[in-house]
């Protein structure tokens, strides 16, 4: 007798292997006991490892890290109610800091809605202003659905989407066509930014997050102008740290103004505006943006736009023919000065105590090799100013939203994704004790973090702010943490340091010790203030 052999799947079962195949192998979250439970079935079946977090917050934040590292879309499932309410900020990050990640919430039953109340709350209308889109999956093909909702979370400006699940979770459906070849969009147009670099003497390159999928182009196009570069904080790596054309970090301050002052033509490229902090745009010259897609509103009035595959445009852009660094006026050693300069007016002087820029080349002699997650506080500008980073992501932070309790799961998924290379979680001690729980979650998996918490007792960056307007200081410090006590508790081997020799011992022995480590740093903060007026101001 003939074996029948069918081809429908359950909605769960349709949705993994929709992940499966775009490269997904992680999921992370909190799992309730409705739809939460038939995914991590069909995840596992498929070989998909479920990674168990402490608060879903930070399984978004690991989902969107993962996505940055593998290129693949992050998972992420959360219970209904709480598990969802808790999730949000991660969602903002993710939004705001353009990873693709796909949330998969239990759902509310549209029947028991409509007399119970416990756990219930419109879902879809709280997650709508950060997520892309918002699907039940209950339409006549599920299987193009989720399609449509993954491509979407992947198309520029990345972001998340939101999928809530109730019983259709178990229910059965056709599996997807094969899926039809996306084709390349057409070449835009490139006359008015070839006559701006024909033009150019003094070209400045400013590179941004979308440039992390194309840096060799990247540093093609600036060594064909034969001008200074310089790099978001999401785009540290793009242009290697030892290149000659690299000054620094263009965060909208005041330090990168030295360079970009003298420009006769600002190129963005892949750059975000919502990578940039709050400031008006100083300088009156041209600028040319070239991204994946045009962003509106921008910081500036654009002379010309290129939009499209970055790779497409700037390898159009590039041919020496068209693009040559015999019609710039930069000497190379100008450009070594203006980066000496950058690196000199966001440094902390020399002394035997510990700062915050000591910690972090510290770091890099002993651990050169780590990637580096960084937190948001007043910490982040000298991890952002001096980690050597060398390849796309090789730093990752969170920017558009700048979120605090980011470096740890970013850390623990970046360490997941990737377990050949350690990964150092560069974090303040106000941003830790949001997600310190997660040191668990760190130990669990055996993860090869090292976390260095700056530990300076405040929440220094509002601490300054604070100063700066001459108000008393109340509501921004506290007492110190005893972080290595704590990750003790939590099974990580862990110092607490008030000294560089100290320190030095303690990095010496983390970078051996297999799995997770914790390294308390206990510091003055003086020497921020100066050190945010340069990059802030």
């Amino acid at each position: 007798m003939a074996r029948t052999v069918t081809r429908e799947m359950t909605v769960a079962q349709l949705l993994m292997q929709a992940l499966h195949r775009r490269g997904t192998r992680r999921v992370y979250g909190v799992p309730g006991g409705g739809s939460s439970l038939d995914l991590i079935a069909a995840a596992e079946a498929l070989g998909m490892r479920f990674v168990l977090t402490r608060t879903e917050n930070a399984g978004v934040m690991m989902a969107a890290a993962d996505a940055d590292i593998t290129g693949a879309p992050g998972a992420v499932l959360t219970t209904k109610g709480p598990g969802l309410a808790q999730a949000m900020n991660g969602l903002a990050h993710a939004a705001l800091d353009r990873a693709p990640v796909v949330c998969i919430t239990d759902g509310f039953s549209e029947v028991l809605a409509a007399y119970v109340t416990h756990q219930v709350f419109d879902q879809e209308g709280m997650s709508r202003p950060v997520v892309k889109d918002y699907s039940r999956l209950e339409r006549d093909d599920p299987a193009a659905e989720i399609e449509r909702l993954i491509d979407l979370a992947c198309a520029p400006c990345r972001g998340p989407v939101h999928i809530e699940l109730t019983g259709v979770a178990a229910k059965r459906s056709a599996m997807p066509a094969d899926p039809v070849p996306v084709q390349d969009p057409p070449m835009p147009s490139l006359e008015a930014a070839r006559d701006l670099l024909a033009r150019a003497r003094r070209p400045v390159v400013i590179a941004g997050l979308e440039a992390r999928a194309a840096p060799g182009d990247v540093v093609a196009l600036v060594e064909g102008l034969g001008c200074p570069v310089l790099t978001t904080y999401k785009a540290k790596g793009v242009v290697p740290e030892a290149h000659p054309a690299r000054v620094g970090l263009f965060t909208g301050g005041s330090a990168e103004a030295p360079t970009v002052d003298q420009a006769d033509l600002i190129v963005l490229v892949g750059m975000d505006p919502v990578e940039l902090i709050l400031q008006p745009w100083r300088y009156d010259v041209p600028v040319l943006d070239i991204a994946e897609t045009r962003h509106v509103p921008h910081y500036t009035e654009l002379a010309a736009g290129v939009y499209g595959p970055l790779t497409q445009s700037l390898q159009a852009l590039c041919p020496r023919d068209r693009v040559s660094n015999r019609a710039s006026d930069w000497d190379p050693a100008e450009i070594r000065d203006l980066a000496q300069r950058m690196r000199a007016a966001i440094g902390f002087p020399d002394g035997p105590s510990v700062t915050p820029q000591s910690i972090v080349e510290m770091a890099a002699r002993h651990m050169g090799e780590a990637r580096v997650t960084v937190d948001a506080g007043a910490h982040m500008l000298s991890a952002t100013g001096f980690w050597p980073a060398e390849q796309p992501n090789d730093l990752q932070i969170s920017n558009g939203l700048a979120s605090m309790a980011f470096a740890l799961p970013a850390a623990i998924a970046t360490g997941l994704a990737d377990p050949s290379r350690r990964v150092i979680a560069f974090t303040g001690d106000g941003g830790l004790k949001m997600c310190v729980g997660e040191l668990a979650t760190a130990v669990q998996y055996a993860v090869p973090v090292t976390v260095i918490v700056f530990n300076d007792g405040a929440l220094t960056m509002i601490d300054l702010k604070q100063q700066q307007r001459g108000l008393k200081s109340a509501g921004v410090r506290w007492p110190r943490t005893d972080f290595a006590a704590v990750a003790r508790g939590f099974g990580c081997a862990a110092w607490r340091v008030e000294t560089v020799e100290a320190y030095e011992a303690a990095l010496q022995e983390a970078a051996t010790t297999p799995g997770p480590s914790l390294i308390d740093v206990v510091l003055d903060p003086g020497g921020y203030a100066a050190q945010l007026k340069a990059m802030r101001g």
